[in-house]
């Protein structure tokens, strides 16, 4: 079992540093919608051909088809579209604090609908002290937020399509293979995304005319790119989706998302060291209070 806790935290890291690629490739040129919806073809054409041996196109039944399909909506292109439009519209801690609310959406409506979930008093404890460090890493010493009605709301929706996206997957993760799952997955979120990329290639102007947003593609001449772009879809993308499903199945889905209380942490980590950001005191007892409350959250007596 605790090769799956392992393999948990390497998700997190594959995704809590994926914050700080699609900064540079933003700073590049690249818009928000752009990103995705090219991560989500790369990543489909990698699955494609991971399993072009024994390749298989459609479900066994209609109803398995609509829940890849919901999981692509929900877990790929509304998840990404609202997180990276509510970046550009509210703080940036917001957004954060936000979407990591996402494990605790997991619990109330794993306790309260499913009735599936069966939490101790310690667990849920840990859960919330979790939050807490969360919420200390995020703010980083600064407390302040600046309210954004339009941003946070987004950043809601956000967490609110990975819960459906965690649960509404649940049955057709466990009867399909990992690798046929994730990559119905990115097919419906790189095909629901494209309305999006040309909504995005066609954008309003400040002067009400439409102004065409053009992929930058000569930014691909820098290594740095397409560096990025890799780290994104290989291992944010290929790796942490098809990790993530697994450790879902063994962990439950409850347990195994209090990682994602891990992101701003990872995030933080990596953007002081890559871009020289300062961690202050506040952040590093928010970071013992995220370690300690997981341990706390993820810890059974046998």
């Amino acid at each position: 079992m605790a090769i799956w806790h392992i393999l948990a935290i390497c998700t997190i890291v594959f995704w809590g540093t994926s914050f700080v690629s699609t900064k540079v490739l933003i700073n590049h040129g690249f818009s928000a919608v752009q990103i995705f919806t090219i991560r989500f073809a790369a990543t489909y054409l990698m699955l494609l051909l991971a399993g072009l041996r024994h390749i298989r196109f459609r479900a066994d039944t209609l109803k398995d088809e609509l829940f890849f399909l919901l999981g692509g909506v929900t877990g790929c292109t509304v998840y990404f579209w609202a997180e990276n439009t509510a970046l550009t519209i509210s703080q940036s801690s917001n957004v954060s604090l936000i979407v990591c609310t996402n494990p605790l959406l997991i619990l109330l409506v794993g306790v309260f609908f499913f009735k599936r979930e069966k939490l101790l008093p310690r667990q849920i404890a840990g859960s919330f002290i979790t939050f807490i460090g969360m919420v200390l890493v995020v703010l980083n010493g600064k407390f302040v937020l600046k309210l954004s009605p339009v941003g946070d709301m987004l950043a809601f929706c956000s967490a609110i399509a990975w819960t459906i996206y965690a649960y509404s997957t649940e049955k057709v993760r466990s009867k399909y293979s990992t690798l046929f799952a994730i990559r119905k997955i990115f097919f419906y979120g790189f095909i629901t995304s494209l309305p999006l990329m040309a909504l995005d290639y066609f954008g309003l102007g400040n002067q009400g005319h439409f102004v065409p947003h053009h992929i930058p593609w000569e930014a691909f001449k820098e290594p740095v790119v397409i560096l990025n772009f890799l780290c994104l879809c290989i291992f944010s993308n290929l790796f942490g989706y098809l990790i993530w499903n697994k450790v879902m199945d063994k962990l439950g889905t409850v347990l195994a998302s209090n990682y994602i209380f891990a992101i701003p942490l990872i995030t933080m980590i990596t953007a002081a060291i890559t871009i020289g950001e300062h961690i202050s005191a506040v952040a590093i007892a928010g970071a013992a209070a995220i370690v300690t409350g997981m341990i706390m959250a993820e810890y059974k007596k046998k």
